[in-house]
């Protein structure tokens, strides 16, 4: 039915019907606009804050393996207390601001090759063995020792430049007692010392216990030389251990012949009873060395020899395997490249060395400890009284 009023009523309502749909779009429309002119701006993920904390050491740490693993990178304070032993005692102050620098460089060991009988006279300990408690250069080490533990460093000293048993070692009594009485006497004067201070029994067995090259003495590989070192590693570990107290339990290391090689480990401690105490010590580890090959590493070589990095890693490789076998922790106490002149060192093919021998030896959870004699393997210099880096090899290496 078409009634004309409703209609007109249907034509009323189809236009507020349309009018409100247009006021819809132009809503719409204003509001699309609005967003155009003032985007929202988009969320900025900050990055997280550069972390300004100190590295520290593991107070916690006990054993051999929890030790070296924490020990990390360090290095050594060279020409220090193992030359030079007639002459008067380093200044404290000298060497504070060394220890200083590699500290600041994220280092957290120091080794101290000290020499302590040879030459007898005016060293600090005399042709017996018996060290002299009250000695210059004795209290001066005590009190550089005391100064990087307190900045929770880990210490080593050792025996270093003792040639007048090395060279002439025939695993007697008269030899074997001289050694003992020393380290008997190293042991008791640093007794109450924490277990951040670790002791190397020999630095680099050599001479009638085995040296490359060297007329008179037998080849490190000879089984006579590899008795000899043995033997007296052991008189030594044990008469540390004898000592009692913290030393009961104090890191030992011990190092092969031929210099303390690092191809030597497998011939020296080839098993775990070859090791003092049999293999049974969870607080003895193994150090070793490597100025390999010589013709590229030492103070005569060349960068020209340079072999290759291959030759570098798979021999550290072949150390951390036969570390794992004998289940020993390992330190790679010295390693470097050294020359008597040129500029060789400053090339970045010399730092590359020395950042790839850090960077393997650590990713094999090994700890390594860098060699700095401030001479023909320098790594560190003086300007005035403040040291810096020689040739950015350090700053290099510890650059991840």
């Amino acid at each position: 039915m078409n009634h004309p009023q409703i209609a007109m009523l249907k034509i009323s309502f189809k236009a507020s019907w349309l009018a409100m749909i247009l006021a819809i779009i132009s809503l719409q429309a204003c509001s699309k606009n609005t967003n155009t002119a003032t985007p929202i701006p988009p969320v900025v993920v900050l990055p997280p804050p550069v972390s300004t904390e100190v590295p520290q050491i593991n107070i916690n740490a006990t054993t051999a393996k929890e030790i070296i693993l924490d020990m990390g990178t360090g290095f050594n304070l060279g020409n220090t207390f193992e030359s030079n032993f007639a002459s008067n005692p380093p200044i404290l102050a000298s060497v504070k601001p060394i220890i200083d620098t590699y500290y600041n460089a994220g280092m957290r060991h120091i080794r101290i090759p000290v020499t302590w009988m040879q030459g007898y006279t005016n060293n600090i300990a005399d042709g017996n063995g018996m060290i002299n408690p009250t000695h210059p250069r004795l209290l001066e080490l005590k009190a550089i020792i005391e100064y990087a533990l307190a900045k929770k460093m880990y210490v080593e000293i050792n025996a270093h430049h003792e040639h007048w048993l090395k060279d002439f070692y025939d695993g007697s009594a008269g030899f074997d007692n001289k050694f003992k009485t020393l380290w008997t006497g190293i042991a008791n004067y640093f007794k109450d010392q924490p277990k951040q201070l670790i002791f190397d029994v020999l630095n680099e067995p050599e001479g009638k216990m085995g040296q490359w090259s060297s007329p008179g003495n037998p080849l490190p590989t000879d089984p006579s030389a590899i008795a000899l070192t043995r033997q007296i590693l052991k008189v030594d570990y044990d008469a540390i251990r004898a000592t009692g107290g913290n030393n009961s339990t104090r890191i030992i290391m011990i190092e092969p012949n031929g210099q303390g090689n690092q191809g030597q480990i497998e011939e020296v401690f080839s098993a775990k009873a070859n090791l003092p105490g049999g293999g049974n010590d969870a607080y003895i580890a193994i150090q070793v060395h490597s100025y390999d090959p010589w013709a590229f590493c030492g103070q005569t070589g060349a960068n020209s020899a340079f072999p290759g990095n291959s030759t570098f890693t798979s021999a550290i490789q072949k150390v951390a395997s036969h570390s794992a076998i004998i289940d020993v922790p390992v330190n790679y106490g010295e390693f470097g490249v050294g020359r008597t002149s040129g500029n060789e060192r400053n090339t970045d093919l010399v730092r590359g060395y020395y950042r790839l021998m850090k960077q393997t030896i650590i990713a094999q959870k090994m700890s390594c400890t860098v060699w700095d004699d401030k001479g023909w393997f320098g790594l560190t210099s003086l300007t005035g009284s403040t040291p810096t880096f020689s040739n950015n090899i350090v700053p290099f290496m510890m650059n991840p």
